[in-house]
């Protein structure tokens, strides 16, 4: 089987040419029902995704951001922050100005946003911006003027997480990482005043603030965690003439080095494609930055429609999104990548692959194969007097996810039913496989078929 994996992987090699370096992807407008101003996005995989913002506003997608609807939030107050850990568990916080008391409104679904749950954080003033959950039981908030806040029972309760007393110790929480439970970073400040990085190295029983001299003088807005000691943050400044600042640590957040870069304004957000490129948006400059070497030197481009972008995530290296003001969406369009013209024959006489059923599927599906008399006078059975054939799926970029053998001892119809155990939803594709003597081999055609 060992030998069969990697002869299907050269196989599929074929099929794809890799991307050549400095060859960025492009980002495509799409339109919203909505002008509101969109603060928050968040998918669980490459089909479900969450985008909240301004005025109650959440929207949902269950098909890779083709089609979205609204979400009853019920309240017209700004929701700052959605955290999903899977399709169907999540939860967001709302800010409210605008009644007494003032505060943040948390939410809390257990069916995919449907229906929403809320209760009023306990403090007053208190405003939450972000928030992340490391499974459904413990999760972390932050905000301002100060908050960095755990729950150990899915949200019912907060406590405030114990922090160091230096000088920029208490300031706005805007962004919260783990990289694993033991492991994590959080970012803020306050503009023209300090930005801040906090680290910890046990789980959260206690955070510490970058050292005053090392930090920069505004607000760090996003992180992103190579690993536990490799850190990088975007931030700068939106005044007209000062650089969008980049800061990292390459010693787990002991020491922390910050460089102004020469393109004018600040990054509000970052992420990674893959492991060399990677995205921030510029807010009101109306335009994106982009590097090819994983952050270490950049480009900008225009936004379309010169949106104003300050939110983008990559659900994988394929599907990316962006949002802003006035209901601005974008979507990643990845490089076209032309196919090389296969080696081997792209079909198989006298077997015929139907289309899976059901499709979409969550659970199983089944996999139709018509054999007809002239397959066997082809291919030949094999010792034991069936003709093998290999039902291979493989994902969007030619991994080879898993594989099923089929023996085939007379003419008729064969089939499989495909159960996806490590597969996360998205979109995939299966094909047949005959080897030949020479080790070619003959494959039908792909089909395509979407696990939700």
């Amino acid at each position: 089987m060992k030998a069969f994996f990697r002869a299907g992987l050269l196989l599929l090699s074929l099929f794809f040419v890799q991307k050549p370096a400095g060859a960025q992807g492009s980002w495509d407008p799409v339109t919203l029902p909505t002008h509101q101003f969109l603060r928050c996005i968040q998918f669980v995989d490459s089909l479900n995704g969450w985008i909240a913002g301004d005025s109650g506003t959440i929207l949902h997608t269950v098909d890779g951001g083709r089609n979205w609807e609204f979400q009853a939030t019920h309240h017209q107050y700004d929701v700052s922050s959605v955290f999903f850990l899977d399709r169907l568990n999540g939860w967001a916080s709302a800010l409210n100005y605008t009644e007494t008391p003032y505060g943040t409104i948390l939410m809390r679904t257990r069916d995919g946003g449907n229906t929403w749950e809320q209760s009023a954080y306990p403090d007053e003033n208190i405003f939450i911006t972000c928030m992340l959950f490391l499974d459904s039981l413990n999760g972390w908030m932050g905000g301002r003027p100060h908050a960095l806040v755990r729950t150990a029972d899915g949200g019912n309760t907060w406590a405030q997480a114990e922090v160091d007393t230096s000088i920029l110790a208490f300031f706005p929480v805007l962004t919260i990482k783990f990289w694993n439970q033991k492991y994590g970073y959080a970012s803020g400040g306050m503009f023209d005043i300090a930005g801040v990085v906090w680290r910890t190295s046990d789980g959260g029983q206690k955070w510490y603030a970058i050292d005053a001299v090392e930090a920069p003088a505004d607000e760090v807005h996003g992180l992103h965690l190579f690993d536990s000691i490799h850190v990088i943050g975007a931030g700068g400044d939106p005044d007209f003439g000062y650089g969008v600042g980049m800061i990292r640590t390459d010693n787990g957040g002991i020491h922390w080095t910050y460089d102004e870069l020469e393109i004018q304004g600040n990054a509000y957000d970052i992420d990674f494609r893959d492991e060399r490129e990677v995205w921030a948006p510029l807010g009101p400059r109306r335009k994106l930055m982009f590097s090819m070497d994983a952050a270490n030197t950049w480009s900008q481009i225009a936004t379309p429609d010169s949106m104003a972008i300050y939110k983008m995530t990559f659900a994988d290296s394929l599907h990316g999104f962006a949002i802003g003001a006035a209901g601005a969406l974008l979507k990643y369009r990845p490089r076209e990548i032309p196919s090389v013209p296969p080696k081997f024959r792209d079909y198989v006489e006298g077997i015929t692959l139907l289309q899976n059923t059901p499709n979409p599927f969550s659970e199983s599906t089944v996999i139709r194969i018509i054999v007809e008399p002239e397959a066997f006078k082809k291919h030949g059975p094999d010792r034991t007097g069936a003709l093998e054939m290999q039902v291979i799926f493989y994902d969007l970029i030619g991994n080879i996810r898993d594989s099923r053998t089929v023996h085939a001892d007379t003419p008729g119809e064969y089939q499989v039913v495909f159960t996806p155990s490590s597969a996360a939803p998205g979109i995939y594709y299966y094909r047949i496989q005959i080897p030949d003597s020479n080790g070619a081999g003959s494959f039908t055609k792909p089909l395509k078929m979407v696990i939700r």
